[in-house]
Parts: structure tokens; C-alpha cells; sequence
């Protein structure tokens, strides 16, 4: 295990976290800083600290799973970190999926649960299609109105493939993430047009006066948030949209009450296996065969990007801005956990499920 997952997981261990709880959760933000999802990865560990301190977030949770038909259960999750919430779901969805043939597991009483793809990855390692959503805090703009009211509920699709990774969707229903947001603040970098709207609803590249999030296709991208609330908050029977507590601006004493849906379908119960994962493969290399518009732009496929910076940080390491370094060197005094400055070096098959 390379320095900054020791550091993390000691960092856990020392504020109190389950030893499988903090295993989960350094495997779920080493992952995202791989894959090249830094919205989602190391830099979050100072604030899921805070949590835990706060009483937000459960270092040991007791777990409560009910099976409510040969292929659906319902996981309480004790308010625990999201990331081994979902992994605990992805198990039971696994399990139920090899006898019924589909696995159906509503998560309640969570918290922030990370990249998405943690857990559709996971299940697709075991030879089956892994669908991950989360509801979150209202971030993304009505359509046609003024304010946020739904989240940006993140939907993740992984299937495996011959020869290569999974194919892997993970949107957001939002342009982009605030946790995105955050990062242009921090970077004093200007947004994207399209991505945020001001608190009249017009939109703005200031990332400092981005209070709402735009959602993706317009009123489709609208639709789909509210698809994701119906699964993740009515069907768990947790908050939906103005009411969850914001992730950084409501009291981290604050339980966040976050529901999330996790799905796993056996493939050879359509198709033999081999053969599918073939042509899932001859499917993927065919579409990035298609003629380019840009000769200097390649055609690709969800999950690719991730792919390239995952094999590329796998070699060069998770880089860390100064900010980050700055807050993990205060987190080593505050924790007594041993940190050293220098290159981060990322456990070989980090970002592998």
C-alpha cells in the first residue's frame, strides 16, 4: 500500500473509524483520485474527519439489512460514511443477484457516498452489470426556475469487458459537480460557461457566485434528477431535495439522512458470459474506430478519459495542490500520523474493480 492510503487509513483509525469502515472509505477516495475524479478523492478527507468529530458520520456502524424479496433488500446504513454504506449495499445486491438473477438494494440513513462508481465497479468485477445512484443536497437549478430544489444526483452504469476495464458511465445530472465548484473557488479559475447560475437564476463563470448547479440537456437533464430522487428518496423513505442538509454548510452534527440505490444484473442470465464481455469489447473499439471530426481528437467512450489518468497516475502518482498538502500536513499534526512531503505514489491496481 503506497504513503497516501497508509496516510488516510491511519488518519481514519485514529479518529475512531471501523477498521472495514475506513478500509472502504480509502479504497473509495484513492480510487476517485486515480480515475482522475479529484472532486471526489483525497481532498475530501479533511471534511468526512470533520463529520466524524461533528457526529455527522458514524466511525462504527451497525448495519441493519432486510430482505424484502428473492432479489430486493433494504440496507440501514446507521449514518455512516457513504462509501462503505454502498460498498455493504453492492455486497448484498451481489449476493441477491446470484440467486434471483437481479439484486435490488435501497440504501437509508447514509451520508456522502463519493464517486459513484465505487460501487458499480465492485459489482462488475463479479461478471455483472453495476448500477449506482445517490440522491444529494438540493444543488441543480429548476428548470425555468430561479433556485436549486433537486440534487445533482450522480447515475454510474459498469459493464465488464473483454481485454479491458469496464465500460463505465458516471454522470452527474448536473454540467458538472460543486465539488467541482469548490475547487475553481480554491484555484481562483474562472467556470465553463453553462455550468452555474447565480442566485437570480442567470447564468455566471464566477464560481464564487455559482449557487446553483445547470442541469445537463436542459429540462432532460431536470428529468433525470428527479428519476434519481424518486429511487433515492421516496423509495428509501429519506428527504428529498431542500430538505437534506447541505454538505458543507449545514452542522456537522447534522445527520445527512442520504439514500442511494444500488442495482446488479447477471449477465448469463441473458447471455453466456464470454460471449458478451467479446462483444461488449468489439462494441467499444468499434464506436472509437468511428471517423474523427478532429484528426487530433480522439472518439471515445464513457469511462475512457478515466481509463488514460488512471494508467498514467498508476506510473506518475495522485498529484496534490498545495492547499491539499497544506491541509494534510495539519491533519498529520492534529491526528499524530506520520506524513511526508514528496511524490504520491498510488498502490498498483488502485482504480481496479
Amino acid at each position: 500500500m503506497d504513503r497516501l492510503s497508509v496516510f488516510v487509513a491511519q488518519a481514519l483509525r485514529v479518529a475512531g473509524v471501523r477498521e472495514d469502515v475506513a478500509e472502504a472509505v480509502t479504497a473509495g477516495l484513492i480510487q476517485a483520485s486515480v480515475r482522475g475524479v479529484d472532486s471526489h478523492g483525497v481532498r475530501l478527507l479533511p471534511h468526512y474527519l470533520e463529520g466524524v468529530r461533528g457526529g455527522r458520520i458514524n466511525p462504527n456502524p451497525q448495519y441493519q439489512f432486510e430482505r424484502t424479496s428473492p432479489s430486493t433488500g433494504r440496507l440501514d446504513a446507521d449514518h455512516t460514511f457513504g462509501h462503505a454504506a454502498g460498498r455493504e449495499a453492492a455486497r448484498h445486491a451481489v449476493l441477491l443477484a446470484r440467486e434471483a438473477g437481479s439484486g435490488w438494494v435501497a440504501v437509508e440513513n447514509s451520508s456522502h457516498f463519493g464517486a459513484a462508481a465505487f460501487f458499480a465497479l465492485e459489482i462488475a468485477a463479479q461478471d455483472m452489470i453495476g448500477m449506482s445512484l445517490t440522491n444529494t443536497d438540493a444543488l441543480v437549478k429548476t428548470y425555468g426556475g430561479t433556485r436549486p430544489f433537486l440534487g445533482n444526483n450522480p447515475i454510474c452504469v459498469a459493464v465488464p469487458c473483454e481485454g479491458e476495464e469496464p465500460f463505465c458511465l458516471d454522470m452527474a445530472t448536473s454540467v458538472v459537480s460543486f465539488n467541482k465548484i469548490r475547487q475553481l473557488r480554491e484555484s481562483g479559475q474562472q467556470a465553463e460557461p453553462g455550468w452555474g447560475a447565480d442566485r437570480q437564476g442567470r447564468e455566471t463563470t464566477d464560481p464564487h457566485a455559482v449557487t446553483s448547479l445547470l442541469p445537463i440537456g436542459g429540462y432532460k437533464g431536470y428529468g433525470l434528477s428527479l428519476m434519481v430522487e424518486i429511487l433515492c428518496s421516496l423509495l428509501t423513505g429519506m428527504a428529498y431535495g431542500p430538505q437534506i442538509p447541505k454538505m458543507f454548510e449545514a452542522p456537522l452534527s447534522e445527520h445527512r439522512r442520504l439514500g442511494h440505490w444500488i442495482m446488479a444484473l447477471r449477465i448469463d442470465c441473458f447471455q453466456e458470459i464470454g460471449a458478451f464481455k467479446t462483444r461488449m469489447s468489439q462494441l467499444l473499439n468499434e464506436l472509437r474506430r468511428e471517423p474523427r471530426a478532429d484528426p487530433e481528437v480522439p472518439v471515445q467512450v464513457a469511462g475512457d478519459p478515466e481509463k488514460r489518468c488512471a494508467r498514467e497516475r498508476l506510473v506518475q502518482g495522485i498529484p496534490l495542490s498545495s492547499a491539499e498538502l497544506e491541509a494534510f500536513s495539519q491533519l498529520a499534526q492534529a491526528y499524530r500520523v506520520p506524513w511526508a512531503w514528496g511524490p504520491i505514489e498510488p498502490t498498483v491496481g488502485a482504480g481496479k474493480r
